[in-house]
């Protein structure tokens, strides 16, 4: 089944998880019903309250969408276990189509790989091995199984032995003699309803006695082959068949390939395509965590086509998508900032436009469209909204993002101005998150003349927490730019109260000296008035790019 993911950029924030869940709804109610909403992020506390706020779950987490073991494999396993003769296996084979199975222990795992032409090689032995062809490793049950046959009588008939083929086809006389070179015990004679043969193979204590045909045992051939311990099988066809299906009878563990090459359900494709292309083997197992057998793959599996495919929301760059949003089709794009660099294959639906939020876009598409919008969904997209905002007061905000917060205000029956003071309430980053954790909690990655740098951003009630944990966060902002090796990193802590902000930088020396506004301390700028990392901050940084040279 195709899939669809509607997905928002790394490091989520409230604007991204509410667009990309109200745009998912969007697409399902104008009947793409294989439309799912995703994050390639975690949520925070103020995305986890406007969840909890209008009940809605938060979006499945997908962390990475280039083409994986489990989208091309074959899920239905076929498999066989360790006893199962080979002429079952064969059977398999194929009634399925298949040239390789897997054989699994009891937990699960696989022992190796059985094949068509491994069986074929035992079957039919080179002109140095001839005596394998009359080896039988097998049990009574199995061989009675594998036959069709009956066991008239026998003993230990799940004991497996290595036994001697010998078929009758000689005159008695013959017979006798052959019949000493080898231990009783180990045979297995094969004969028709020549019961002067099957009484001297009787009473030289041969392991199992075979009549084909389906012809009768006499009463007194049974009698005696209980009083010398011979076992007695009757089969119902031909000796030519009766011998070969013997043959057939031996379990499979004592044919597979025990090493073989096996791949994880979470591997790449494209991580593991030579490495299986390079190998002799034609199929692999396929393994979950526990490394139970799952699935098998081909080597034709590499050409299937994947059908995931994806909608991005408030993004444009390949730098701040998911993983692996190159390796698969880009059907939509629905954002509200700066147009990057992204190609696509083929011409796609990009809606761009100057406003607020995006959020505000997929409340602009159920308007025009006149869709019904669910009052839940429509809570959430007055979250992102203001949240992308500041409740209007942001200098992004536009008189399209005012029009659309009225007519979600009308829909929820909410108060905006209120709801953003508890949104703004419902969680510090500063205090929920190590510094760490807390400068990539909205961050993204941008490329500019050959040069990458990160901007992050936290929006605060004041600037309390951020003091109390300032060197803390610088340290982690310099860790930060040095193990991504970006130019600069930054980080813009706003106060939404003030309506002003702190930039927090670590980066080249050279970059830092264009920064005009006062700096209050080693790294740390103040911003009156700067509330928009998207309007505000970002234009000024790539013109200090600019002047850096």
């Amino acid at each position: 089944m195709s899939e669809i993911l509607v997905i928002g950029h790394r490091n989520p924030d409230t604007d991204a998880i509410c667009s990309a869940i109200g745009y998912a709804e969007f697409k399902r109610r104008t009947g793409n019903r294989e439309v799912v909403a995703a994050r390639c992020g975690d949520t925070n506390d103020r995305i986890d309250y406007v969840l909890r706020t209008f009940g809605v779950p938060p979006p499945r987490f997908v962390s990475d969408v280039s083409p994986r073991v489990r989208d091309v494999m074959a899920p239905h396993l076929i498999s066989v276990k360790a006893e199962t003769s080979a002429a079952e296996a064969l059977a398999i084979l194929e009634d399925r189509g298949k040239r390789v199975l897997p054989v699994l222990a009891q937990d699960g795992s696989c022992m190796g790989l059985v094949s068509v032409f491994k069986m074929t090689r035992s079957f039919y032995p080179s002109p140095e091995r001839l005596f394998d062809s009359r080896r039988v490793v097998a049990t009574l049950n199995s061989l009675t199984r594998t036959l069709g046959g009956e066991l008239v009588h026998g003993i230990d008939p799940d004991r497996e032995d290595d036994l001697i083929m010998m078929i009758s086809a000689m005159s008695l006389g013959s017979f006798v003699q052959r019949l000493p070179i080898y231990q009783a015990e180990k045979l297995l004679v094969i004969v028709g309803d020549r019961e002067d043969v099957q009484q001297v193979a009787i009473d030289e204590k041969i392991r199992v006695l075979i009549v084909t045909g389906g012809l009768p045992v006499e009463e007194t051939v049974i009698r005696d082959a209980r009083a010398n311990g011979v076992s007695v099988i009757k089969s119902p066809h031909d000796t030519a068949t009766t011998a070969m299906l013997c043959r057939a009878a031996i379990s499979v563990r004592h044919l597979l390939t025990e090493h073989v090459l096996t791949f994880d359900e979470d591997e790449s494709l494209a991580g593991i395509k030579n490495l299986a292309a390079e190998s002799q083997f034609q199929a692999f197992p396929v393994v979950n965590e526990d490394k139970q057998v799952v699935g098998m793959l081909s080597k034709s599996d590499f050409l299937k086509k994947i059908e995931r495919k994806l909608i991005l929301v408030d993004h444009n760059e390949l730098s701040q998508a998911v993983r692996g949003a190159d390796q698969v089709e880009i059907l939509e794009i629905i954002d509200h900032h700066r147009i990057g660099a992204l190609t696509t294959a083929q011409p796609i639906l990009f809606r761009n436009e100057p406003v607020g939020s995006t959020s505000t876009i997929v409340a602009d598409c159920f308007q025009r469209t006149s869709i019904e919008l669910p009052q839940h969904i429509a809570g959430l997209l007055l979250a992102g909204l203001v949240s992308d905002t500041l409740n209007l007061t942001s200098p992004t905000t536009t008189p399209r993002d005012v029009e659309i917060l009225s007519w979600l205000e009308k829909i929820t029956r909410i108060n905006a101005a209120r709801f953003t003071e508890k949104l703004f309430e419902s969680g510090s980053v500063l205090i929920s998150r190590t510094p760490a954790q807390a400068i990539t909690t909205d961050c993204k990655e941008y490329t500019e003349d050959d040069r990458r740098f990160s901007v992050a951003q936290i929006e605060e009630i004041g600037f309390d927490q951020f003091n109390k944990r300032k060197t803390e966060v610088l340290t982690a902002l310099a860790e930060y730019q040095q193990n991504k090796e970006y130019y600069f990193a930054a980080l813009l802590v706003t106060d939404v109260v003030r309506q002003s902000s702190l930039l927090v930088i670590a980066g080249d020396e050279a970059f830092l000296k264009q920064i005009d506004y006062p700096e209050v301390e080693p790294g740390v700028y103040e911003l009156m008035g700067v509330v928009s990392r998207k309007k505000q901050l970002l234009p000024f940084l790539t013109h200090c790019l600019k002047r850096a040279g």
